[in-house]
């Protein structure tokens, strides 16, 4: 342990992590020339999935910073006050910036020097010497909180405000009743520019885009509910929710403000589908907003309506540690093996919303490092990846034309956004077969159905069997608040007996269900995986080749199972009995089991 620093061997010594997973970090830290015991305590946490508190923890004891916690929810009024007096006494974006760090000035601990008790969960971070130099408090004591404390103390005493709803609420509704003067005729240009700056749609609109990435949705949907009314729903853990009805307006004024403060549209095109985007510094972090806009039929035949979808594209959001994905233990080993290769075709199926993206994106993080050249070819680009060379479609570079041209680029590993035709197909098989890694999407249900669809497309069995590595069919389902869950009603047994669980767990509680309370949304926070992992063991290779006329998908299924694949629906059950999700959301998800 002798080329360890000091943090390092304490980090050994008293037993918080594993001797060889400190010394790679530590070297790593070295080669890009850091020594410092917070730079290894980062690099941990991002690089090797340490968690945050534990390695912190470590850090706070080893440098003696004592520790101190609160629940937000218990706090007296006085000491609220006491805060928020605080934090008016420091400049704006200092303290935007102490919150971003997860860094809380908490309270006065000596009021004779007036010393300020910091609270942070780092408590190494260079940023807490602004407060001395940058406000009153001259005298300061930091102490290490865990990253909930701070996060739960920043959401109850200074939350993120919207601006633009704030400028809504003081200003009462936006101005309504536009009287078009046109029964049985569509609305004007004049009519249109007159809504639109008599009212405070803009704020409306842009308000939303904040309140959605507040919310951490990943859509926002805006939908014409008559001649004078909006409903704009947000898409939070997959589900769509109304946020907020506009009564009294004109869908098409809110319409031409979207496209007005977007890129790439036509506010003038009413008539056919559009695709646009915009960008919005949130938070001091610059967040993405692809736009998609269809006209739609409605009982107001004189009208022409459009619904909008603005899917947000939040970089901080995407997951670069493959072990986070969460996957169950021999779907995660199989997948490694999978992309730990020189060549072979990795596919990632499953419906729309069921996380395909966002596990090639952990899968490419994984693999991609200086020595390989990584090109990706995806119908749109949603995440720039750092390390690849990402081709952009456009009129004069059709999907075909850069799949083709990728061929010809000297690739290490490649991405194809879909594999959508035989072109594609053929393409990701020549890859794979002349000793590229290459990664993919399919739309199917299950994993063997991707093997029929590719046979059906017209690729032959043989090369079907040794060309593919695996195929993950995945879905999300919604995680169980923690909070508030409960364990399953005596009514729901019998059904839970149905898809595999014994009336001893059931007995036990420790299957649950959700209840709802102010810390989630109807009983459920966030999503995890459920999936089913089809490795290409010789077996399963030995049955697609010898396959004359169809592929046997059951036969396929059972050989998996047989080595220990779980079905979705299993997979799903084992998220039951690890408390993660509950009966409704497993059903729901594996439907076609």
């Amino acid at each position: 342990m002798s080329n360890l620093t000091k943090y390092a061997k304490y980090l050994v010594e008293k037993g918080y992590l594993e001797h060889d997973m400190v010394e790679s970090a530590n070297q790593k830290m070295l080669e890009f020339g850091e020594n410092s015991a917070g730079a290894l305590a980062r690099l941990l946490e991002s690089d090797f999935a340490v968690p945050h508190d534990k390695v912190f923890e470590a850090l706070a004891k080893h440098y003696a910073f004592p520790q101190h916690d609160v629940d937000a929810e218990l706090l007296e009024h006085k000491q609220l006050e006491a805060c928020k007096d605080i934090l008016n006494k420091i400049p704006e974006d200092l303290k935007k910036k102490l919150f971003f760090h997860k860094i809380f000035p908490y309270m006065i601990i000596n009021t004779d020097r007036e010393v300020l008790q910091v609270l942070a969960s780092d408590p190494t971070d260079k940023v807490i010497q602004e407060i001395p130099e940058q406000t009153q408090y001259k005298r300061i004591e930091i102490y290490w909180s865990h990253l909930k404390t701070i996060e739960s103390l920043i959401a109850k005493i200074a939350p993120q405000k919207n601006e633009f709803l704030a400028l809504l609420e003081e200003a009462g509704q936006v101005l309504t009743d536009i009287d078009d003067g046109s029964s049985g005729m569509e609305l004007n240009e004049a009519a249109l520019d007159d809504e639109i700056n008599k009212s405070l749609l803009v704020n409306l609109f842009e308000g939303a885009l904040i309140e959605a990435v507040h919310k951490d949705a990943s859509d926002i949907h805006i939908i014409p509910g008559g001649r004078s009314t909006i409903d704009i729903y947000i898409r939070v853990d997959g589900k769509l929710q109304l946020w907020h009805r506009q009564e009294g307006t004109a869908p098409e004024a809110l319409s031409a403000v979207v496209k007005d403060r977007s890129i790439g549209v036509d506010r003038f095109e009413r008539d056919t589908a559009q695709d646009g985007f915009a960008q919005r510094l949130i938070d001091d972090h610059l967040i993405r907003f692809r736009i998609s806009i269809i006209p739609i039929v409605s009982s107001e035949y004189d009208r022409r309506f459009e619904s909008i979808v603005i899917r947000v594209i939040d970089d901080r959001k995407v997951i670069t540690d493959f072990r986070k994905l969460g996957f169950q233990t021999q779907a995660e080993q199989e997948f490694i093996k999978s992309i730990s290769t020189s060549k072979g075709i990795i596919i990632v199926t499953g419906p729309t919303g069921s996380g395909k993206s966002t596990t090639l994106m952990a899968a490419l993080h994984h693999v991609i490092n200086p020595t390989v050249n990584v090109l990706t070819c995806e119908d749109p680009v949603e995440y720039v990846i750092r390390g690849a060379r990402q081709l952009k479609i456009g009129h004069k570079m059709s999907f075909d034309l850069a799949i083709r041209s990728i061929l010809r680029h000297d690739p290490d590993i490649v991405m194809v956004g879909e594999i959508r035709d035989k072109i594609t197909a053929d393409i990701a098989v020549k890859l794979a077969n002349t000793g590229h890694l290459t990664f993919s999407t399919l739309h199917t249900n299950d994993a063997p159905s991707a093997v029929t669809r590719l046979y059906k497309m017209g690729i032959e069995t043989f090369l079907l069997a040794y060309s593919i590595n695996i195929i993950i069919a995945q879905r999300l389902v919604r995680k169980l608040c923690q909070k508030c869950r409960r364990p399953l009603a005596k009514e729901h047994w019998p059904a839970a007996l149905a898809i595999g669980l014994t009336e001893e767990e059931l007995q036990s509680g420790t299957i649950f269900e959700p209840v709802g309370c102010n810390k989630c949304h109807e009983g459920y926070k966030g999503r995890v995986n459920i999936a089913e992992a089809l490795f290409f063991y010789p077996e399963v290779r030995n049955e697609i080749v010898k396959s004359v006329n169809d592929i046997d998908e059951e036969r396929i299924r059972a050989i998996a199972e047989k080595k220990g694949m779980l079905s979705m629906r299993r997979s799903g059950v084992e998220r039951m009995r690890e408390g993660l999700t509950d009966l409704t959301e497993v059903l729901y998800a594996t439907a076609e089991d």
